[in-house]
Formats: C-alpha cells, sequence, structure tokens
C-alpha cells in the first residue's frame, strides 16, 4: 500500500511559479514510477509530467514541456513538480499518482495509487 499527500498548490499570477510536492508512505516508494495529472473544471484528468523510480527517465505532456520540471527524492519518499512560466491555463486541480512499474506510464488505467490532489490557481 501506498498513501499520497500532495502539497504546494495555491493562487499565483500568471508568469508565476510554484512547487508541488508529493509525500508517500510505505516502504518501496523506490520501485514505484510517478505521475503528476492535473483536473480542469469541466475537463477530464489529464497527464501532466511522469517519472521512473531511478529519475533517470521523465517525460511530460506538450502543453507543459519546457515549464513544468518533475524530479524525486527516493530517500524522502516524495515526488516533485516545479511550475515555472504558468498560465490560466495551468489551472486545475493537480494529483500525484504511483504505478507499480518500471518505464514511464502515462495513462491514468496504468497508475495504482492517487492522492487527494491540490488546488493550482493561476490568475491573469
Amino acid at each position: 500500500q501506498v498513501q499520497l499527500v500532495e502539497s504546494g498548490g495555491g493562487l499565483v499570477q500568471a508568469g508565476g511559479s510554484l512547487r508541488l510536492s508529493c509525500a508517500a508512505s510505505g516502504r518501496t516508494f523506490s520501485s514505484y514510477a510517478m505521475g503528476w495529472f492535473r483536473q480542469a473544471p469541466g475537463k477530464e484528468r489529464e497527464f501532466v509530467a511522469a517519472i521512473i523510480w531511478s529519475a533517470i527517465n521523465t517525460f511530460y505532456a506538450d502543453s507543459v514541456k519546457g515549464r513544468f520540471i518533475i524530479s524525486r527524492d527516493n530517500a524522502k519518499k516524495t515526488v516533485y513538480l516545479q511550475m515555472n512560466s504558468l498560465k490560466p491555463e495551468d489551472t486545475a486541480v493537480y494529483s500525484c499518482a504511483a504505478a507499480r512499474t518500471l518505464t514511464i506510464v502515462t495513462m491514468k488505467r496504468e497508475y495504482d495509487y492517487w492522492g487527494q490532489g491540490t488546488q493550482v490557481t493561476v490568475s491573469s
């Protein structure tokens, strides 16, 4: 079992930055691939970024590539999402997820555990 708790959301002006954190419980965190997803009002949850257990490989949605950075600290059992140059269209609830796999995963159904999410609001 893995429990995930996100933090770091808030209100920021367009062009600003936020760093989200996702703290995990469980002894096998380092063996999980991790991902960030977001869901805006009235829209489906969408993939944002993913990282494998060793942090060597990462993958991003086109909409955030070059602006967001995913990273992880296995010793702290935490995954991060650094969000720069934020836009109003980035406004959403951001959730982290864990998948029992050694590869990058981008599909929601491939993830086994989910956090509750943290709200990010970008004002224009």
